[in-house]
């Protein structure tokens, strides 16, 4: 992947990253306020439990003549100390403490409510239980509050080392998941240029020719000659759009369809019958050698045909005249070899692991768009074959393919 392409992951990786920290972080802070207020309302459930339970207790028992209610027993053994306010008709409190002083406003029966006693929060509760004898219940926050600051400190601390956990990981799954998407953008753009300045070449050719034949009269010679470098640059571009075509349709399915035993053997010897003319064209010798009868592999045939087509021209291409090319089939370990031989300059080995690239071409010779291998690495990895290149024994390049035997 090119620094240019990784630069882009991490850019995309980050801003998705970053996207659901925050998307985190919202419902993060939605629930820790909903967690507040479940324990906040848990808490001062408990403590009204309690108000309520102390006041039904008081309500059975003889009312004072002098002072007040005493805290009933059977409470909480560790817990708050209740407080106790008796309030009599003509207006005097009681309390079972000295240390709290009600308010008049909250010296009235009623339900819970919490009010502010010596600047301390107190959770109270209001009942007549006999005629001139009022009395309130409290008891003091501090328990609320202490679960209160226990919890916000635990979410102060969880949340931002969950939203880091979240942002780190959320980086790291961006760029496993976008690595592959931009790396094949990235590549889709180069193919596209590369493809364009393929096209421009015999585009440029053909204007040319036209250009010139339009511009002025002409002998009949000439206009055969223009024609003929018209003809030549319009079947390569023809060429050039079957292999683009072929490699579209490929990148669209990624599979092999209609697979079924093929025997390479056979399909190898349709190859060389339909290469002769070629090899004998460019005075070469094509030869074939099946050393098993068990060459049969599962896959489709049209494609085992491609590659064969994409090997016998390159061979046919590169080897000088009154050259040879071979084509071997053979069965070893279980897996079926295909290999083709020629007799031209060879593989340079910093070469081999480019010779696949699309649009890659390892000479300047002319006449080629650089998709053959390109095609023929496809149909090999689709079908499971495992290429070997090296030098053959007639000093030029050996190209062989082996896959699993049926």
């Amino acid at each position: 992947m090119s620094a240019q392409t990784g630069s882009e992951v991490r850019t995309a990786s980050i801003r998705v990253a970053l996207g659901a920290t925050a998307l985190v972080a919202l419902v993060y802070v939605a629930a820790a306020i909903a967690l507040f207020a479940i324990v906040t309302s848990n808490l001062t459930s408990q403590i009204d439990a309690r108000l309520i339970g102390s006041l039904q207790s008081l309500t059975g028992q003889p009312t004072p003549d002098h002072g007040g209610f005493d805290a009933p027993t059977g409470g909480p053994r560790f817990g708050p100390q209740l407080l106790i306010w008796t309030i009599r008709a003509d207006g005097t409190v009681a309390s079972n403490t000295t240390e709290a002083d009600l308010p008049a406003s909250a010296r009235q029966p009623g339900g819970p409510q919490t009010v502010t006693i010596g600047g301390v929060a107190v959770r109270i509760m209001g009942e007549t239980i006999a005629p001139g004898f009022t009395v309130v219940v409290g008891q003091t926050m501090d328990s609320v509050g202490q679960a209160q600051s226990t919890l916000l400190l635990a979410e102060a601390i969880i949340g931002p080392v969950l939203l880091l956990l979240v942002f780190l990981g959320a980086v790291a799954i961006g760029r496993r998941v976008a690595a592959p998407i931009e790396e094949a953008r990235h590549r889709q753009l180069e193919f596209t240029a590369d493809a364009s300045h393929e096209l421009r070449t015999p585009l440029s050719v053909i204007e040319a020719e036209t250009s010139l034949a339009l511009g002025r009269e002409r002998d009949a010679v000439w206009y055969q000659a223009a024609f003929v470098r018209v003809d030549g640059e319009s079947k390569r571009i023809r060429r050039l759009l079957d292999d683009l075509l072929w490699l579209a349709r490929f990148d669209a399915t990624r599979g092999a369809p209609h697979a079924e035993p093929v025997d390479v053997g056979l399909l190898a010897g349709q190859a060389v019958d339909r290469f002769r003319s070629v090899a004998e064209a460019r005075q070469l010798r094509l030869g074939l050698d099946v050393r098993t009868d068990g060459s049969a592999i599962s896959a489709p045939p049209e494609w085992l045909d491609r590659l064969m087509g994409v090997l016998l021209d390159n061979a046919c291409k590169y080897a000088p005249a009154g050259g040879t090319v071979e084509v071997g089939v053979s069965r070893e370990s279980g897996r079926v070899r295909l290999t083709v031989e020629d007799a031209g300059p060879g593989i340079p080995v910093d070469e081999r692991d480019l010779i696949f690239d699309r649009f890659h071409r390892a000479t300047d010779s002319a006449g080629g768009a650089g998709l053959g291998l390109a095609i023929a690495n496809e149909i090999v990895r689709a079908t499971g074959g495992r290429w070997r290149i090296g030098t053959s024994p007639l000093g030029g390049a050996s190209m062989s393919v082996a896959w699993p035997g049926l």
